[in-house]
């Protein structure tokens, strides 16, 4: 059955879809840590300098 799928065409079409989301899945989650780590950063500066005034 996994044979037939890649020799056909729609299971060639079904395969290189699913590595073009995986793809973009991992861009996402690295853009997304990149964020979260510039957000935990400016949220720890506004804490700091609230307990300052």
């Amino acid at each position: 059955m996994i044979r037939k799928l890649l020799r056909s065409r729609k299971g060639a079409t079904a395969i290189e879809y699913g590595l073009i989301a995986a793809l973009i899945a991992v861009a996402a989650i690295a853009a997304m840590q990149g964020l979260g780590n510039q957000l935990t950063t400016t949220f720890s500066n506004v804490t700091a300098n609230m307990k300052a005034s």
